[in-house]
């Protein structure tokens, strides 16, 4: 997991709870913390962070993961506004994600292996997401997808149709834009 994703929990942890939530969530993990955007860590540290975020908060770690990746946006937003600029609501930014955002993920930060979505339209207007990752962290999508409705001024609600976590091959979202 590259550290901008650690950064980015950091920033959010910051932002809602204060400097020292994040050192108490540090030492909770025990992890060591220093996280520099293009540094390579493990998948496993990020999860003990989530996990000690889950025990301050009360929230399950589903919720941490979908509340950090929806306030992830706007920080998101602001660092690489060309990435949103493009785009006027999230039915043409999903796409994106493997085109344009993913590719540029890749050149950013060298080893990086962020997920593939697979996107498509539904049967009642939606948005069908398949989110294929080894880490299993579609909650977070779930969050930045969300969080990219906020961004175009989008109402949009989410309903897992598949979880690779019950056995299914990968994830499957059904966004419905209101």
């Amino acid at each position: 997991m590259k550290g901008i994703i650690f950064n980015l929990v950091e920033e959010v942890v910051t932002n809602d709870h204060g400097h020292d939530a994040w050192d108490d969530i540090l030492a909770a993990a025990d992890v060591h913390g220093a996280y520099t955007a293009v540094g390579s860590y493990s998948d496993d540290e990020l999860l003990a962070i989530v996990g000690a975020a889950s025990q301050a908060t009360g929230l399950s770690e589903d919720d941490v993961l979908r509340h950090v990746g929806r306030q992830s946006v706007p920080p998101l937003a602001q660092r690489y506004p060309e990435f949103f600029s493009l785009h006027r609501d999230v039915r043409t930014f999903l796409p994106s994600l493997n085109s344009v955002i993913h590719p540029e993920v890749r050149k950013l930060y060298p080893g990086a292996q962020p997920p593939h979505f697979g996107i498509s339209n539904d049967e009642q207007g939606g948005i069908l997401m398949e989110y294929h990752s080894h880490r299993g962290m579609c909650r977070l999508a779930e969050g930045l997808t969300l969080g990219a409705a906020d961004h175009y001024g989008q109402s949009a609600s989410i309903e897992h149709v598949q979880c690779k976590r019950d056995g299914a091959a990968h994830c499957v979202l059904r966004v419905t834009l209101e």
